[in-house]
């Protein structure tokens, strides 16, 4: 099931990992805040989205079937949708601005969640490319569902709310699918 060209397959698909995990906390620490929950929302959520794109590539490099490819093959679907949504209307809800007190306190619990998410994608541990790529995508769907949740603790623009909803709802049932699968290995 897991092959590599050369190399240890783990080690490989490790090592693109953090690559992408590093680019990921990069671009999400530095995206610029504003008044702007909606905006401060999408502009950390795309990066957040396009990392878990890439993860999913980069563990279907190493696998030529079974449920974690087809998982991440619906990852890549639904955050390629989720990433072209979040583009067409961040002009528009950028503009929506929020209270300074409001955007401190979404900002506060953000960075919480942000912290913890980052801290537990870069302490898994797993045998094969498999059980790594699940245990890296739990916390990172964790931190997808925790920040959708505190954005829809503010006032938000309207076209957001469905996205926000869609992500907890898809992401809590790829966790528990992610979960069943680490638990039958």
């Amino acid at each position: 099931m897991e092959h590599a060209a050369d190399g240890n397959p783990v080690t490989d698909y490790l090592d693109a990992y953090y690559r992408i995990l590093d680019e990921m906390k990069r671009e999400m620490t530095s995206a610029a805040r504003t008044g702007s929950i909606s905006r401060n929302f999408i502009t950390q959520m795309i990066p957040h989205h396009r990392a878990a794109v890439e993860m999913c590539e980069n563990v279907l490099r190493y696998l030529t079937s079974g449920p974690v490819r087809d998982l991440a093959r619906t990852i890549i679907r639904q955050q390629t949708q989720g990433i072209a949504k979040m583009e067409d209307i961040l002009g528009p809800c950028g503009k929506i601005c929020n209270r300074p007190q409001e955007v401190s306190r979404y900002l506060r619990r953000n960075a919480r969640t942000l912290n913890t998410m980052f801290f537990a994608m870069a302490h898994v541990s797993g045998v094969g490319v498999e059980q790594n790529f699940l245990r890296e995508m739990i916390p990172h769907h964790e931190g997808a569902v925790r920040m959708s949740e505190n954005a829809l603790c503010f006032c938000i623009c309207q076209p957001l709310r469905p996205i926000l909803q869609n992500i907890i709802a898809t992401q809590k049932r790829e966790i528990g699918e992610m979960r069943r699968l680490l638990a039958e290995m």
